[in-house]
């Protein structure tokens, strides 16, 4: 027990580190945007920067979430806290769509205006923001995998759409400086182009969130992997039904069970309990589950 303990301690210590490592991240990248978007003349920067500063406002939520889901049960809620996280997540797509939507119409607000080329050393901003930015995206989904953490994954897609607006963003500024004069407004195209991808990405983001909510079939892989382990508790002939619900980090699993029909309540209730404390113990993120007997025979 002292084990799983820790283990589920770790868990909750890596999406926190992983949360901070975010707001810390975006925080230094949305200046740097602002400063080299406003002083090198290009507005797809400036879109980037919106997006940006918008992600650290939802990685603070992120944060908030993680904490507020690890939460001990209560009277109140005896399921935990964790249902707060995919409604994190929702939070996190509206931050999204909005900033989406702001790009979107500033972008066509400069395109009818006249403006400066950008200057060529936005170029080299934006290659190293693309690269951090995957490197980025790939830490934290990692980290979302092995917390189970719906808001870390929107996270996660935060960094990814502020990538590829960034590379937008890099295509669009190399296409205005090579031809010069009369293309001055094809990086707000690429800012336009942009926000259709993050309104994409938010629907990504928002539909395994809503899933969670409604307690959809979707972890086939938990339910396969609860299936195989709980042949190794003696006693357990097979199991029959199974069902699988997601609350922040953790499962709860709802087992029909398998036993002998001849052996006795009691033999039956201990063969239960050894797999329940069993798949808790090869499965941290497992918080409970429920088991039901059924007869062989």
């Amino acid at each position: 027990m002292a084990q799983r303990a820790q283990a589920v301690m770790t868990i909750e210590k890596t999406a926190i580190k992983t949360s901070y490592f975010s707001i810390i991240g975006n925080a230094l990248l949305s200046l740097i945007k602002w400063l080299t978007g406003y002083f090198g003349n290009s507005y797809a920067l400036i879109a980037d920067a919106i997006e940006s500063t918008t992600d650290i406002f939802s990685s603070l939520l992120v944060l908030f979430g993680i904490k507020y889901s690890n939460k001990p049960a209560d009277k109140n809620h005896p399921y935990g806290h964790g249902r707060i996280e995919p409604l994190i997540t929702f939070l996190v797509v509206a931050f999204l769509v909005t900033s989406a939507f702001i790009i979107a119409h500033n972008s066509i607000q400069n395109i009818r205006t006249p403006h400066d080329l950008p200057k060529p050393y936005t170029l080299i901003v934006l290659g190293l923001i693309i690269i951090w930015k995957e490197i980025s995206y790939r830490f934290v989904i990692k980290k979302s995998k092995e917390t189970k953490s719906s808001s870390l994954k929107a996270d996660a897609w935060h960094h990814r759409s502020d990538a590829i607006t960034s590379f937008a963003a890099f295509i669009g500024i190399s296409v205005a400086l090579f031809f010069g004069k009369g293309y001055e407004s094809a990086d707000d195209w690429a800012a336009l182009l942009a926000s259709l991808f993050i309104f994409y990405n938010s629907y990504l983001i928002f539909r395994p969130a809503f899933g969670e909510m409604m307690d959809e079939h979707i972890y086939d892989d938990v339910l396969i992997k609860i299936k195989d382990i709980s042949k190794n508790v003696e006693g357990v002939m097979d199991t029959e039904k199974c069902f699988v619900r997601k609350i922040g980090m953790k499962y709860y699993i709802d087992l029909h069970l398998i036993v002998n029909g001849n052996i006795t309540v009691k033999e039956g209730h201990s063969i239960s309990h050894k797999l329940k404390d069993y798949i808790k113990n090869e499965m941290p993120e497992v918080a409970d589950v429920l088991i039901h007997i059924e007869p062989n025979e």
